[in-house]
């Protein structure tokens, strides 16, 4: 008879996790083309609770290509690309026990549709995967982390155009063939259900250059997912030993009210959340989505193979995970909308904190795919303040004390969880409002907004405790 799980397993990954267009920088070094955050612009004139990247037309690409005194923090992240020895040094010695990035597909295909790659970018790949193994650390990578080449913006329609199914797995197979010695766990692409957050990022569809915006958003993120369907068998079939994942932006929609109609609304707007893990881990369009589909008006074209290629499912499920929402009958009428619980508190940037909404979510989807799970994101923007060298951070400890005790609780339910990345270990530049002052890390990078500082890295007091979350395998949370 099985016993309850009394805590975390042996050989869980405690681990910390960013991506490559938030922290590397050297937006134009070693031939790496511009990528779609490249043009991520910062303006301390919008309020913040309104920060977040928009949708993006082909004139504001041509704006900010041309702009000599707008503000693009993500071409310098925190210079990483140069640091990366110092920062992963840090952070193995806060004990960490996997590392999640990415990788720069511009670096790899600057343009995106080239035929061979560049050398400058792919050895800077295996330097960096060998400094993590070197510390101790197990990768995890993302393919694609918001780091589609621009040059498939303007000259095709970003994931709109079936093209880029043959170029993305180009870029896949570059990628398995020459690191999957040293890399075993990969995650084709990062939050691949955020299509109405982050579209432009995730899909590089420029708004101008399509009819309906939105179902260019549903064909584009079926062409991806049949890239991955296609990449998930070329590395099972060459790589047996690979496990490929696929990401969630996680965190459950709750019904506002006890209403019938509110409750329903809630199921319909969590089941077009869970239409991107039903597909990628069980390999076919469910019916709902289709009827969905058909109430907005909205046909997803297939090609030939298609159906096929979902067929290839995903090892194991990830997601990231940052707050809650709750909708009713109204807000699903009006575009499948959902809103703020005013139930929870928020930090400043207006995001929830809901650590029982992770133990929920845990269990809604174990109990749904019944494979491994991993936490790839997880955490809380705040401002930090520097005083006489210090950083006391409280807060921080506070949130991610609640929600590691609910990650307990969740294996105690029975999970299979296998592990947990800390978003953001180190201070990067904010995704969706591309500021530094919205601050996860445990490490402190001296660096402002406009990318003013000493870049001098600080330990900040959270960096102490995660350490000693980790040393004693999440028993000592104090």
């Amino acid at each position: 008879m099985n016993k309850v799980p009394t805590g975390f397993p042996e050989g869980f990954l405690w681990g910390g996790a960013i991506a490559a267009n938030q922290a590397e920088g050297a937006y134009d070094i070693n031939g790496k083309g511009l990528s779609v955050a490249d043009i991520n612009e910062y303006r301390a004139d919008i309020p913040i609770e309104k920060k977040s990247n928009l949708e993006i037309d082909t004139r504001y690409i041509e704006e900010a290509l041309n702009s000599t005194d707008r503000i693009f923090p993500k071409r310098w992240g925190i210079d990483f690309y140069h640091t990366y020895k110092e920062d992963l040094k840090l952070l193995a010695g806060m004990g960490l026990k996997t590392f999640r990035t990415s990788v720069a597909w511009t670096r790899i295909f600057p343009k995106g549709d080239e035929l061979e790659p560049n050398e400058a970018g792919l050895q800077f790949y295996d330097d960096l995967f060998d400094e993590i193994i070197k510390n101790g650390m197990v990768p995890m990578i993302t393919i694609s982390h918001y780091e589609m080449p621009l040059y498939l913006t303007t000259a095709y329609k970003g994931w709109y155009s079936r093209e880029l199914i043959d170029f993305f797995n180009r870029f896949c197979k570059v990628l398995f063939d020459r690191y999957h010695e040293k890399v075993k766990h990969w995650i084709i692409i990062n939050q691949i259900n955020l299509i109405v957050h982050e579209s432009f990022n995730h899909l590089g569809i420029a708004e101008d250059k399509v009819d309906n915006l939105l179902q260019a958003k549903y064909q584009g993120v079926h062409n991806e997912m049949v890239a991955c369907g296609h990449a998930t068998k070329y590395a099972h079939d060459n790589y047996p030993d690979l496990q490929i994942g696929m990401m969630l932006c996680g965190g459950p929609t709750y019904a506002a009210s006890p209403k019938p109609d509110d409750v329903l609304a809630a199921v319909r707007h969590n089941q077009m959340e869970y239409f991107f893990s039903d597909v990628l881990l069980r390999g076919y369009y469910p019916g709902y989505a289709f009827r969905y589909f058909d109430d907005i008006g909205i046909k997803v074209e297939f090609g030939e193979g298609d159906e096929e290629a979902l067929k290839n499912t995903a090892d194991f499920m990830s997601f990231s995970y940052y707050y809650t929402r709750m909708c009713d009958a109204e807000s699903y009428a009006n575009g499948n909308q959902d809103h703020r619980n005013p139930q929870l508190d928020a930090n400043p940037w207006g995001w929830s904190i809901d650590p029982v909404g992770l133990r929920t979510f845990l269990n809604l989807f174990y109990d749904r795919y019944q494979c491994p799970i991993y936490i790839t994101e997880n955490g809380v923007g705040y401002y930090d303040k520097l005083e006489n060298g210090e950083i006391h951070d409280p807060y921080r400890v506070d949130y991610f004390r609640a929600h590691i005790e609910q990650m307990k609780e969740a294996i105690k339910d029975g999970v299979d969880l296998r592990g947990y990345y800390a978003w953001g270990p180190i201070d990067i530049v904010s995704c969706s409002s591309s500021e530094m002052s919205k601050r996860y890390g445990f490490i402190y990078v001296d660096q402002d907004d406009y990318g003013n500082g000493s870049k001098k890295r600080l330990l900040k007091d959270s960096y102490h405790w995660y350490k000693k979350v980790i040393e004693t395998n999440g028993e000592d949370l104090t």
